[in-house]
């Protein structure tokens, strides 16, 4: 009896021990996520698949820790991510390329992108119906940074419509990207371009209709993605890898999901928004085929990038698409 009884206490003991072993290892493995420093170019509902993917506890699921750092302009994402002040950078595809042409070594690389198409809207002081680029002839309109993808689609939209941007209308560069909307809205110029939920948040306050969406005429580009510089990815391919799925299972739910129902999964990432201003705003990202159904873009859309880029004067040639890509294996 007295060798029953110990066998059973020796069982319950060993029981014991291993359920706190699982339990301290679950914990240990909840708390040891890798913290990413995210740098974004803004913030904006064009990017809600990133924001889906953080509300889901897809980067949980790969032992990543997201913290975003809000950096304004796509060059000062490249600067934070340059200077190790963030780990990753999300911005248009355009930066990686002067960061390459300026003969930076350990130059950056594009990994995975999150949208296809421009984001930005036409909006108009006064309600066109009917809308054609021709209404902005003898006009001023709040343009983007110049050499920003905002920007040059612009350009690249008039050139293809037989519009000169130079002598055909005034395109205002000089306002930084998130002062766009209070220069608008204090007088400055006829019309401005602006990303959700800003451009719905104009229309809302009564100031002014948005008009035409430069998604729809800008044609397919890997308009916005995560990059990093290319040592950090060689050296964490592991954590590149699993970035990149968290992202794909975004997409994916934006895909799969309506505009209501990702508009409240992702609600607290815009606590000044209504929840009806971001359905109606995530609803025109989905109407315009803004988000890809893969993080891999194709050579033909990098190329078509950089159409865009050099017709704007800031590229002399293309660069291969293999040395600015880099392609999860």
């Amino acid at each position: 009896m007295k060798k029953h009884l110990t066998l059973i206490v020796s069982i319950c003991v060993i029981i014991f021990f291993a359920c706190l072993y699982f339990i301290e290892t679950n914990k240990i493995n909840k708390t040891n996520h890798q913290k990413i420093t995210v740098a974004e170019v803004t913030h904006s509902l064009f990017y809600s698949p990133f924001y889906s993917a953080i509300a889901n506890g897809y980067f949980e699921d790969e032992n990543i820790e997201i913290e975003l750092l809000l950096t304004p302009g796509a060059d000062n994402v490249m600067a934070a991510v340059l200077s190790n002040d963030a780990q990753i950078g999300l911005s248009g595809s355009e930066a990686t390329i002067y960061i390459y042409n300026s003969g930076e070594k350990d130059y950056i690389k594009t990994f995975a992108q999150i949208t296809q198409k421009d984001g930005s809207f036409i909006v108009a002081r006064e309600d066109i119906k009917d809308f054609t680029l021709d209404d902005l002839k003898g006009k001023k309109i709040i343009g983007g940074r110049l050499g920003g993808m905002p920007e040059m689609t612009l350009e690249y939209a008039l050139k293809q419509n037989n519009i000169n941007p130079n002598k055909d209308l005034t395109i205002d560069t000089s306002i930084a990207f998130n002062s766009m909307a209070s220069s608008f809205i204090g007088g400055n110029g006829d019309f401005v371009a602006l990303f959700e939920p800003q451009a719905t948040k104009i229309v809302n306050e009564g100031y002014g209709y948005i008009v035409e969406s430069l998604g729809s005429i800008g044609g397919i580009v890997p308009y916005t993605a995560f990059n990093a510089r290319s040592g950090y990815i060689e050296n964490n391919k592991e954590i590149i890898e699993g970035f990149s799925k968290a992202i794909q299972k975004g997409l994916d739910y934006v895909h799969k999901n309506d505009s209501k129902t990702i508009a409240e999964n992702i609600l607290s990432f815009f606590p000044d928004t209504s929840l009806n201003d971001l359905t109606s705003a995530i609803e025109r990202y989905k109407q315009n085929d803004t988000w890809p159904n893969t993080i891999t873009f194709t050579k033909n859309s990098f190329d078509h990038l950089q159409d865009i880029v050099i017709e704007a004067g800031f590229l002399d040639k293309k660069v291969e698409y293999n040395d600015l890509i880099y392609t999860n294996k």
